[in-house]
This record gives C-alpha cells, sequence and structure tokens, in this order.
C-alpha cells in the first residue's frame, strides 16, 4: 500500500521569487509508508472497538506522532508533544457535555433550545482552545507552536464573515475564506516569532471568477449540443460531471498554494508548487483503491496525499533556522479540542 510516488529534492540553494540573493529552499519531506501507517491504523480500529472507544485517544497520539515524526524540514523532523491521557480527559468531559445537552434536548425543549443558543457563543471560545492545544502540542526544533487568537476574532471568522458571503449570493465568500486563513496564520507563532500572512481579497476572487466563467461557458456548449442533437443530451450530464471534479481540483490546489505562498515567518518564506494533474491523479487513484479495497486503502491514501502536498511545499530559508527562541511554558487543556470534536466544531 506505498504510495509509489517520486521524493521531490529536499535543500536547494537558488534566488527565490526573482531575487538575486541567495536562499536555501528547502522542501518538506514525508518520509511514512502506506502499508506501515496500515499497521497501526487497523490496531488503533481494533482496540478502539475492544475498549469500547477509550483507547481512541491513545489511537489519536499514534496517528499524529506518526505523521509528525514522518515530516521533515532542513534535515529535521516535526514532534506530537500530546499525551493519550490528556485527550482522554478532553474527551470524557467533552462527552458527558454532549450527553447532558442531547438529555436536555429532547426531554426539555425550552432548556435544550436555550442551551442550544447558548452554544453558538461558546462555539468560538472552544475553537480557539481546540487550535490553541494543537499548536502547543506541535513543535520542530524542540520549539514548541502557539496559538493566541481572540473569541471576537473567532466569532467573525465562524460566523459573520461566512453569513455575509451568503447573503451576498456568494459575492464575499472569497473574502470570508481570506479571513479565516488571516485569522488562522496571524494568530499562529512558532516560538516567540508570529506568521504573517499576506494575501489579498482578488487572490481568491480570482479563483471563483475563474470557475464562474468556465462552469458558464460549459453551460453554454451542453446547451448547443442539447439543442442541434437532443439524442446527445447525455454528454451535457458527462461535461458537468468533468467539470465539477477538475473545478474542485483546481480550487484545492489553488487555496493551498495561495495559502503557502502567503505565509511567511520573520525571513523566511514559503512556497508551494501544486498542479491540477499531479492532484487530479492522486485523487482518482486514491478513490479507485479505495472503492476496489472496501476502505482498507484508507490509511494508504492519506499517506499518499500528505506526501504530495508536502513535497510540493518548500520553505524559503533566509539564513538559518537556528535564531528562533522558545516562548515561554504555558499549560493548554485539551478540551477545547474534544468539545470541537463532540459537537462537530473542531479546528
Amino acid at each position: 500500500m506505498e504510495s509509489g510516488m517520486e521524493q521531490a529534492p529536499i535543500n536547494e540553494t537558488r534566488p527565490v521569487n526573482g531575487s538575486h540573493s541567495q536562499l536555501k529552499q528547502s522542501y518538506f519531506e514525508f518520509t511514512g509508508q502506506g502499508f506501515e501507517y496500515f499497521k497501526i491504523w487497523i490496531v488503533n480500529i481494533l482496540l478502539t472497538i475492544l475498549t469500547l472507544g477509550i483507547y481512541s485517544a491513545w489511537a489519536t497520539v499514534r496517528n499524529n506522532r506518526y505523521f509528525y515524526s514522518n515530516l521533515h524540514l532542513d534535515g529535521s523532523h516535526f514532534s506530537y508533544l500530546a499525551e493519550p491521557l490528556q485527550i482522554l480527559k478532553g474527551r470524557i468531559i467533552a462527552v458527558l457535555a454532549f450527553a447532558v445537552y442531547y438529555y436536555a434536548l429532547t426531554k426539555y425543549p425550552f432548556f435544550g433550545l436555550a442551551l442550544t443558543l447558548a452554544l453558538i457563543f461558546v462555539i468560538p471560545y472552544f475553537y480557539n482552545q481546540g487550535l490553541a492545544f494543537n499548536h502547543r502540542m506541535s513543535a520542530y526544533r524542540n520549539i514548541q507552536f502557539r496559538f493566541k487568537g481572540s473569541y471576537g476574532q473567532a466569532f467573525m471568522v465562524l460566523y459573520i464573515w461566512p453569513l455575509l458571503g451568503v447573503l451576498t449570493l456568494g459575492i464575499l465568500i472569497p473574502l470570508s475564506i481570506l479571513k479565516m486563513h488571516q485569522y488562522t496564520v496571524r494568530n499562529s507563532a512558532y516560538g516567540t516569532s508570529s506568521f504573517s500572512y499576506e494575501a489579498s481579497h482578488m487572490d481568491y476572487a480570482k479563483i471563483f471568477l475563474i470557475i464562474l466563467g468556465a462552469g458558464l461557458t460549459m453551460g453554454a456548449i451542453s446547451w448547443v449540443i442539447t439543442q442541434a442533437l437532443p439524442e446527445m443530451a447525455f454528454l451535457g450530464v458527462v461535461f458537468f460531471a468533468v467539470f465539477y471534479f477538475i473545478a474542485f481540483i483546481f480550487m484545492m490546489v489553488q487555496m493551498t498554494n495561495i495559502y503557502f505562498r502567503s505565509t511567511s515567518i520573520a525571513d523566511h518564506h514559503f512556497d508551494a508548487e501544486l498542479d491540477i494533474s499531479g492532484m487530479a491523479g492522486v485523487v482518482l487513484i486514491n478513490a479507485l483503491l479505495i472503492v476496489l479495497t472496501l476502505g482498507l486503502y484508507l490509511p494508504a491514501a492519506k499517506v499518499r496525499m500528505t506526501k504530495y502536498i508536502a513535497e510540493s511545499v518548500s520553505l524559503n530559508i533566509a539564513g538559518s533556522l537556528d535564531h528562533f527562541v522558545a516562548a515561554e511554558k504555558e499549560s493548554v487543556s485539551a478540551l477545547g479540542e474534544q468539545m470541537g470534536q463532540v459537537f462537530d466544531f473542531g479546528s
């Protein structure tokens, strides 16, 4: 179940973004293997079933540690620092809270409605806590990541901006996505160094305009075919199926490229080189093999996708990465992440 994909070069020194200065372009590398992860995945499922879900906290840690430890940049790998008991405690509290909520909703509808309304305003808090926990439990070269978004910012990107996108019939959806990405990146830090995000509204709007233009063109072609050759009307369905697939891949590739190309930390800038043909190949192969193996290829599919994305992303390093200073230790609970998963608003 190995992906068998060709690995990208790990380190190169080249002019970056047209600059005459020499920067070291270091590619991410994912060294995990499909069958290797399959063994972890299947054992996790069996033990989670046998323990009635209790082992799921250990399964989460094993999965994350496998992917983190196999992700390399500039000769060092990432680390996942959370312990199973941290996650289990938060998960138990979250499940109990959900049980109380469900009971109130079914037995005391008015009280349950009040809890639902309260939950709407609590979600941004737990969303922030979930991001803070995930960042704090992630490390690179023994330096942990951090996240410090405010409640007001979370409320805006979770509710207000998406609502404005809907109310404007989709016109502000690109801006809504931009705001979410800005919120996530600009509130993140590596040690004491914050990330920057420099994408513009137009960067996102272009993606939607291209898809809209292609969709209108495809619709016009299908209409002409249907009018001229009614017996070939089925081709319209085929055209639209192909269009939706290509549009999905195009959006995934462009969004990922924009996200990384707009992100920087200190003098170091990320870059991404995902392309439509490469992503389409990964998606199609994964989908086909998942169907043929009745789902058993799922873990290898995750490895294949991770490998492709990782090896298409690089960091243009100005000087060295050794100058970052670890931020002071800070305790962040796993409860926010678990509440997010149980109530289906996890980060």
